[in-house]
Parts: C-alpha cells; structure tokens; sequence
C-alpha cells in the first residue's frame, strides 16, 4: 500500500478508502489509485481484511475422500454452486480414506478460518474437531456420520438399497446372489452389506459368508473373487456391487465373457446407460447430497441452533437390464 500510495501521489488511508470501496474520495483521485494498483499487481488480502473486522472469511471447506471419483464431483459441484449464490468460495481437498489426512485438512482449513466445514469422514475419531465446534465452527459429515462427536450428519439409504437390489435379483429367481464391497471398516460399505444380508433374509435364499467378498478392491482382485464365485460347485447367478468403482472393475472382468451373471450397482455412473447390456443401478443423487449438507451448514452459519440432526436421503433401483438376466 505503501508503493500505491507513492505512485498514485495520495496518502495510505485514501489507498485503503479505495480498495475498501469506502465513500470520500473524488472520482479522479479513485481512478489514479486504482491505475496505480494495477500497475503494481497489488491483491487485497481479503482474509486478514475480514478477520480484522471480525466477520466472514468468505470461505467454506471441504473433505472428500477422493475429488478424482465422479460421485464426489458431483457432490463438490452442488456445494459451489450453493457456496457461490451466498457469496463463499470452496477450499476442498482429498483424504485418499486417510484418517491423518483427514485431520490434516480439516485443521489446515480451520486455521484459515473458514466460515464451516463439509467432511466426508475417512475415519472414527473427530474430537479433534471439538475444540472448533466451541469456537463457533459449524461441521457437516456427509455420506458417512462422525466417529465420536455428534454433528449434523447427511447419509442415503445405504441399507434399504441394497435391500431391494437383493429383492429385485431373486424376484427373478436368484438364489446364489454375491455380494462384493469395499472395506467394512468404512461406514457405507459395512451398512450396504448390513442391507445385503438383510435383503438375503427377506428374500428366504440365506446368507451365504462364501458369496461375500469385502475390500478393497482393485481390478485384478475383483476378476480373482468373480472366478472364485463362477467355478464354485454352486456358483453365484448374480451380484450386488457395493459401489460405482466396483462395478466398473467387474463390468472389465466380464467383458467378452458370454454367460454372465445378473449385477446390479450400488451407485450410478456416467454411460451406465450406453453399455450391452446397460447397467442396473441403486441410484442416489450426489448433488442432492452436496444440497443438502450445504444448505444445512448454512442454516448453522446463519444462526440455527437445533438439536444436531441426522438426513437420510432416498435411493431408487434403475433398471436397465443387468439386473432382470433370470436365473
């Protein structure tokens, strides 16, 4: 501010006047400073400027286990677009299913005093978070609830979708129907199977340990399980994928393979549709998600003090044809 002032011949408080749009300066003096400011390259500091006036850092930010898979685009997409329309700007970054880097974000973005934080949680221990919340930091968890705080919490029916994939699988007469999911330890994955051996029951086929496999899982340990399941003395007629990802590593397993099995996928995902034959899903709207941890993290932000609450948004089975193979 020091050089503005001196280039533009005025005083530092009529540089500071201008860059704060504040009232007071003639129109030519203004035009001097601001030709000034571009001539030196000079950026306000919009965060040490609101913190020293105490109010919004204009920042909101986000953890997400992986930017890179299409579902979290989707959700990253839908909390911008809210951030954007009440004047915030989103800082996000990936845990890679982390716990430590998890932390490590979250706290990285609190020290830059963000108005509220979105976390897709990698792990079951968020009292590292307490101290924040105290301050005054709102914390929404998505997709996945906090491990050992409770905080406003957004979630899809992980159980009753993977209850009617299993539902709609022996409506056409499966019995053997495979379960293949990403790591227990992960909460969507341990409440889809919850689903899956509850569907099983409802269905009257039974759970069968030998027709589950759990992760994680890459593309090469998907193609061993489906051999495991397809060479069995009983194989398995049928599968639920636990998600987007799994889905795709078997879709490449089977590819070129004539008698395949029926397989619906627990997410949906982009040319789902196109494939022979296209793909059934449980489907779940990310952005819907990304809404509705947003517009509760700025109810919070705009003075909501209820009770911690806990959404459960609806999932649909699609089908396309995977799914309706009769056994």
């Amino acid at each position: 501010m020091n050089d503005v002032a001196r280039l533009a011949g005025v005083s530092i408080k009529t540089v500071s006047r201008v860059v704060n749009d504040e009232p007071g300066v003639h129109p030519s003096t203004a035009e001097r400073v601001l030709a000034a400011i571009d001539q030196l390259g000079f950026r306000r500091n919009l965060s040490a400027r609101n913190l020293r006036r105490g109010s919004s850092t204009g920042t909101i930010g986000l953890v997400l286990e992986d930017v890179g898979n299409p579902f979290y685009s989707g959700v990253t997409r839908a909390v911008e677009e809210i951030a954007r329309l009440r004047g915030r700007q989103v800082i996000s970054g990936s845990s890679d299913e982390d716990p430590g880097r998890e932390r490590e974000l979250a706290l990285e973005f609190c020290s830059r005093r963000v108005d509220g934080l979105l976390i897709v949680p990698a792990g079951l221990q968020h009292s590292y978070l307490v101290p924040e919340m105290r301050a005054g930091t709102p914390v929404v968890f998505l997709d996945r609830p906090a491990g050992d705080v409770v905080a406003d919490t957004v979630l899809v029916d992980n159980i009753g979708g993977t209850v009617e994939a299993v539902t709609h699988l022996a409506a056409h007469g499966h019995r053997r129907i495979a379960f293949l999911g990403d790591a227990p330890d992960i909460f969507t994955a341990n409440e889809r199977l919850r689903g899956y051996r509850e569907g099983c029951v409802r269905a009257g086929i039974g759970y069968h340990e030998e027709l589950v496999a759990m992760g994680p899982h890459d593309e090469s340990s998907v193609a061993t399980t489906l051999q495991r399941l397809q060479s069995a003395r009983e194989p398995a007629t049928a599968i639920v994928a636990g998600n987007n990802r799994i889905t795709v590593h078997i879709l490449r397993a089977l590819a070129g393979v004539a008698e395949r099995p029926a397989l619906v996928g627990f997410d949906d995902f982009e040319l789902a549709d196109l494939l022979s034959p296209p793909v059934t899903v449980i489907a779940h709207d990310a952005s819907a998600l990304g809404k509705a941890a947003t517009d509760l993290l700025f109810a919070r932000l705009d003075g909501d003090n209820s009770p911690p609450r806990r959404v459960v948004l609806p999932v649909r089975l699609v089908p396309r044809g995977s799914g309706e193979v009769h056994a």
